[in-house]
């Protein structure tokens, strides 16, 4: 009996199929919505439109997010904030073998420059723009996305100095929040442009700054 007993497997527990339905009507709920909103803006984003693009209805809208502001919350938490750390802090984690200067140059070359990429301009500086002075639960989810960011970097700097290959002279957070702040320019530039050429300039002169840290008898060309 015992030995029966040994051989019989124990099944990993599933979740209902329920659960997994409600948690994929959630998933495109907040992908249209997001869609939505990055093309028209959080005030200019029609509900109506959300639904018909995911074919749910208002009550399974309310079901998952309380009202308007509850479903913009999560667009920035749960979207925004994924995209910025896939871009900047998880590259960053996951090469502190390599040169700190060659790690950033290789992050700011990988973000997209094609035309259909600087259309709509950065999300985050989207919602900022628009939302930060009309709701302070955005500003403050959008600040944490910055200071997250910023902090990534520095940390990358600091890494750099201690190493010797980042100058001693930086303030790594001051340094950070000016590559931010080129970084996010140049982008704000191409979007009023509506043209790729001004990111791939702006791509050329912040990687010549970034070579611009290294510290001396450090210099490689970029």
């Amino acid at each position: 009996m015992l030995v029966g007993m040994l051989m019989v497997r124990k099944q990993p527990r599933r979740k209902p199929a329920r659960v997994r339905d409600s948690q994929r009507t959630r998933e495109r709920l907040l992908q249209a919505a997001f869609r939505e909103v990055y093309r028209y803006g959080f005030q200019s984003a029609g509900i109506d439109t959300i639904l018909a693009d995911t074919n749910v209805t208002k009550g399974a809208l309310y079901y998952h997010f309380e009202n308007k502001e509850a479903l913009g919350h999560a667009i920035i938490e749960e979207i925004i904030a994924e995209i910025t750390r896939d871009r900047w802090m998880r590259p960053l984690q996951r090469n502190t073998d390599k040169d700190p200067i060659d790690t950033l140059i290789g992050v700011v070359r990988a973000i997209p420059g094609r035309p259909r990429d600087v259309k709509n301009g950065c999300p985050l500086v989207n919602l900022t723009q628009e939302m930060s002075q009309l709701d302070e639960q955005f500003r403050k989810r959008l600040e944490s996305i910055f200071r997250e960011w910023q902090e990534g970097i520095a940390m990358t700097l600091r890494r750099g100095q201690s190493q010797g290959t980042v100058r001693r002279d930086l303030i790594p957070e001051e340094t950070a929040s000016f590559l931010m702040a080129m970084v996010e320019g140049y982008e704000v530039l191409a979007k009023n442009a509506q043209d790729a050429k001004v990111w791939n300039t702006g791509i050329r002169n912040i990687v010549g700054w970034l070579s611009s840290l290294r510290a001396p008898g450090n210099h490689k060309r970029g």
